[in-house]
């Protein structure tokens, strides 16, 4: 021991590594997760490998619990600090610690936990006996697990510094009461330690055994797969059958880790059972190396003063690389902490009812600036707020309107039949305006739909942007004020959706009303016979003199010949076709009367065809000109009745209906998560704060 006290004095660099131990402590001490990954030597092993045996001569100690099936049911923090020995006067003479557990004989080395600051316990007995009831407190009697760490610190002059956290040995089979899932509940605790990029990994492996079945390195190289961070210690060295040792593992031709293997001899069962001091075992242990014939010529790279030193000095680099990035890491969380804090702002005091007029002012003015696109949030990836108004009223109802086809559910035959209906007992001898107007009126009707769609698809978007806004943390925080508002805004839109239907309603209904057939943009009929009858011509052969090769005159149509009591077999064409169809003489000779419903059968004469087209082309001429006015009056009339009345009248309203007989306090009665949230970023920032300090402190 007085050998480790030397080589502390020599290679201990304790500035690192108690800036680790505070950084660790800053964290435990005010009870939050550490968001800083740092660097520690995490001890894995199965619960035969001899992991507490290995951990109790680095100390030069017995403290740890013993006893059959899971000991360490939570990690355990171990912080060793090397302290400078005391005067030989002040030992009471004696030069060289003891084993004795009384004060008086032993005031050079103690132990501390972080759970009872200030408290010194000289008798390592009593440091066992806390971690038996600081483990049973978590997790009970029943051999449970928990991942809530212990932190112990110890004093000593015979120890070099040092963190270790030693976690649970791996196990398979559950005994006991311990739980099923016993085997998985350890992996995962384990495996999240080891898991860290800042973690070296010290796997404890029994010698005698079969290093490829060892738990601990195959858990190992399931995060470090080309064992960059991992160092092996060999247990039960003195154990091997005779002939066999580890000196192949040692060379690395077996399983190589950068770090290497260190075999150790730690006492066994017997040995513990009879009380053996420690620091007879230390001195056995160099005694077998230093008289094996296979470990002889290397014995001062074997024993467990050798770890000691060899795990701080791999600590030691470790911070010294890590350093950098806590201290940058430092900075972001704590950053990140203080904005989220400043966001869920302080306990409000004060005034309630003025607290709430604020808020109506606040929410009120940014309601009206994220309708007009002024807010400081705008985003590069995405419409939002008025923009996506816009884009309901120039795309989607747009589009919509114009895709309304007024020929889709009216056709030629049924344009026909409006003719001979309207032009009444005696044939028309020009195109009526009765049934254009008819038939256009029905078609203007059909946009009421989509008209109706669009005030409700802007009504969407106006609870969208609510819903954004109350997203806010200011409302998440005040569940009842949040949903006091929406209550208040939400009726506020109903209640304006109804003049806003009635309004596009009248719209519609104004220009089926009258057919403003002297609209500048309208074709009239004498223009739209022009352009059939034009058409007609270009269909028709062309006549060429055979002499001349020139196109002939179109010639005038015989004159009809005079009414005839005769009649013609061909009779299938003609507005009743069917009917007095050549097969249905008997019927024409009888005279019998028209059936009940008569309907037209047969195929469009010349004539109607062109009376067809031009009632089409007047249809489409006017129905473009009331698409085009819709397009233009709905988006008005929504804008008119519900988009800016919101804007203007959105502070009256909410002032109206959240100061009639409100309770404010009830309002801004914050939630359970705003206050849990807030308390656990103070102490975050807090604990931030303290680590930055530290670290700042270190060149």
């Amino acid at each position: 021991m007085a050998q480790n006290a030397s080589i502390a004095n020599n290679l201990n660099d304790p500035g690192l590594i108690t800036l680790v131990n505070k950084l660790q402590d800053v964290f435990t001490t005010v009870g939050v997760q550490n968001p800083i990954d740092l660097p520690q030597i995490a001890v894995v092993g199965s619960q035969s490998s001899g992991k507490s045996s290995v951990l109790e001569n680095i100390v030069g100690r017995d403290f740890l619990p013993r006893g059959t099936g899971i000991v360490t049911r939570r990690p355990l923090i171990l912080q060793l600090i090397n302290r400078a020995p005391l005067p030989k006067a002040q030992v009471n003479g004696v030069a060289e610690p003891v084993e004795t557990t009384d004060r008086e004989s032993n005031v050079e080395e103690w132990g501390e936990f972080l759970h009872i600051p200030g408290q010194k316990f000289y008798d390592f007995n009593k440091i066992r006996e806390e971690i038996v009831k600081e483990t049973d407190a978590k997790t009970g009697r029943n051999a449970g697990i928990s991942p809530a760490p212990i932190n112990l610190r110890i004093y000593s002059p015979n120890v070099l510094t040092l963190t270790l956290v030693d976690l649970p040995g791996l196990t398979k089979v559950p005994v006991g009461d311990q739980p099923r899932d016993i085997e998985r509940q350890i992996r995962e605790m384990v495996l999240k330690q080891i898991s860290k990029p800042n973690a070296i990994i010290l796997a404890v492996t029994a010698a005698n055994t079969d290093l490829a079945n060892s738990d601990g390195l195959k858990l190992a190289r399931e995060v470090d797969p080309e064992g960059q961070r991992t160092i092996g210690v060999l247990t039960k060295v003195d154990l091997m059958d005779e002939g066999t040792d580890v000196v192949d593992i040692l060379a690395g031709r077996i399983i190589p880790l950068r770090l290497g293997y260190v075999p150790v001899v730690n006492r066994g069962q017997r040995d513990i059972e009879n009380r053996k001091a420690i620091s007879s075992a230390l001195e056995s242990e160099k005694n077998f190396f230093e008289n094996h014939k296979a470990y002889r010529n290397k014995s001062s790279y074997c024993g467990t003063p050798y770890l000691a030193r060899k795990l701080n000095l791999i600590l030691m680099m470790h911070i010294k690389q890590t350093l950098p990035d806590i201290k940058a890491r430092i900075s972001a969380s704590l950053q990140k902490y203080t904005q989220e804090l400043s966001q869920l702002g302080d306990s409000m005091l004060g005034n309630s009812a003025n607290i709430v007029l604020n808020i109506i002012t606040e929410f009120s003015n940014e309601y009206r600036t994220v309708l007009e696109g002024n807010n400081q949030e705008l985003s590069s990836v995405e419409l939002s707020g008025g923009a996506r108004i816009s884009f309901v009223y120039h795309e989607l109802y747009a589009n919509g309107v114009k895709a309304i086809d007024p020929f889709d559910q009216v056709k030629d035959i049924d344009i026909r039949t409006i003719l001979y209906n309207s032009s009444g007992s005696s044939p028309a001898l020009f195109v009526g305006t009765t049934a254009f107007e008819l038939i256009v009126k029905q078609q203007i009707k059909r946009l009421e739909e989509p008209s109706l769609k669009c005030v409700s698809l802007v009504y969407d978007e106006l609870v969208r942007i609510l819903s954004q806004l109350l997203n806010k943390p200011l409302f998440r925080r005040y569940p009842g004020l949040k949903e006091k508002f929406h209550q208040v805004v939400v009726n506020f839109f109903k209640k304006s959706m109804d003049p806003t239907n009635k309004l596009v309603r009248d719209l519609v209904a104004m220009e089926s009303c009258y057919i403003n057939t002297g609209h500048p943009d309208f074709i009239n009929g004498h223009r739209a016979m022009a352009i059939v009858n034009e058409r007609h011509t270009q269909a028709r052969p062309v006549q060429v003199d055979p002499k001349t090769g020139k196109p002939l005159p179109p010639q005038v149509p015989p004159r009809a010949a005079s009414p005839s009591l005769g009649m013609s077999d061909d009779q299938n064409g003609g507005f009743f076709g069917s009917f007095f169809a050549s097969k249905n003489k008997k019927k024409m000779a009888a005279m019998e009367p028209p059936p009940p419903t008569l309907k037209a059968s047969g195929t469009l004469s010349e004539k109607e065809t062109q009376e067809v087209e031009v009632i089409k082309i007047l249809i489409n001429s006017y129905y473009n000109i009331v698409r085009r006015t819709m397009i233009d009056m709905v988006p008005k009339a929504i804008m008119l009745t519900l988009v800016q009345l919101s804007k203007e009248e959105m502070q009256r309203e909410l002032l109206e209906q959240m100061y009639r007989a409100i309770d404010f306090d009830e309002l801004l009665k914050e939630s359970d998560y705003t206050i849990r949230r807030r308390k656990e970023c103070q102490q975050m920032v807090e604990s931030l704060s303290r680590a930055s300090e530290i670290v700042s402190q270190v060149q």
